[in-house]
């Protein structure tokens, strides 16, 4: 019994040594950028009619060995292998490699490449710079929830002034509530709101714009210089240069938190190491205690 005890402590501690080296840690990193580049490459056709053997084979042994990594992570557990499931990461990698393993066929096929696609995100998982980063965006979300609140709230009241003010002039972009949200969209991401803004400003007529679609649509066209000005320009400083500072306060909030917690998390496991570490006094005194039963055993045969 003790014979297969110390076999089993023997095992665990190689699989814990080999997990966490760095040789191994690269190895993984690199075996997941490969995965990723598989699955772009299998996209093109000309490639698959070609290699499609060849790319079945090389799925099938970048599967065995993500399968052989998390048996490794499970016995670097020791007699608590479910520990392995503690950590939220480690059960994202098995999903994603357990659900690889189903036989999935037809209609299901296109689920099964989404999940080798999804190979590529673990990447997160092994790089603790990822790791903290989508740790802060988590962290982010709660107070992101009320800076998104009040960005719907500026995006409503200027939708509906939009309608109110432009809707005449310019149905195409301020038609009605659903086109206005859509157009403030597309001024808060700056793509070419200054074309928005001269419809407004010289009027339909004077100013057609581009790419518009005005087949069926009426029209009462009138320039409005200094309303247009005004609701354009506050509503990019607002909606783009504020709120969008909101936002990259909230995660650099976050990220403040998340390096924080991550050296509690260190400092924490560096005092239970020393705490649960023998000290040599322990140690003379358990390999003297040993050595005792030894040579009383001996004593015994002899």
């Amino acid at each position: 019994m003790q014979i297969e005890n110390q076999d089993a402590s023997k095992l665990t501690s190689i699989c814990k040594r080999i997990v966490d080296s760095n040789a191994f840690n690269r190895f993984i990193v690199g075996l997941i950028v490969f995965a990723g580049v598989l699955v772009g490459v299998e996209t093109f056709p000309s490639m698959w009619e070609r290699y499609g053997q060849l790319f079945h084979l090389l799925d099938a042994l970048v599967l065995a060995l993500f399968a052989i990594e998390i048996i490794l992570k499970i016995g670097a557990q020791g007699r608590q292998p479910l520990a392995y499931f503690k950590d939220g990461w480690n059960v994202f990698d098995f999903t994603i490699v357990a659900v690889c393993f189903l036989p999935l066929g037809g209609s299901y096929a296109p689920v099964l490449r989404l999940f080798r696609l999804l190979r590529v995100i673990r990447l997160i998982t092994v790089v603790p710079k990822l790791q903290l980063l989508v740790t802060a965006l988590l962290r982010s979300l709660p107070s992101m929830f009320y800076v998104c609140l009040l960005l719907f709230l500026l995006f409503y009241i200027y939708a509906v002034m939009g309608v109110m003010f432009f809707s005449a002039n310019d149905p195409v972009h301020f038609g009605d509530l659903w086109l206005s949200f859509l157009s403030l969209f597309r001024i808060v991401t700056l793509e070419d709101w200054t074309d928005i803004m001269y419809l407004q400003m010289y009027g339909s007529d004077d100013y057609a714009g581009y790419n518009q679609i005005t087949e069926g649509l009426e029209f009462a066209p009138k320039a409005m210089p200094v309303l247009s000005v005004a609701y354009f320009t506050s509503f990019v400083l607002a909606g783009t240069m504020i709120m969008l500072n909101l936002v990259i306060g909230v995660i650099i909030n976050g990220m403040d938190e998340a390096q924080k917690e991550v050296a509690d998390r260190s400092l924490h496991n560096m005092l239970t190491k020393e705490k649960e570490a023998p000290t040599r006094e322990a140690q003379v005194a358990k390999l003297k205690q040993r050595l005792e039963q030894i040579t009383e055993e001996l004593d015994d045969l002899a």
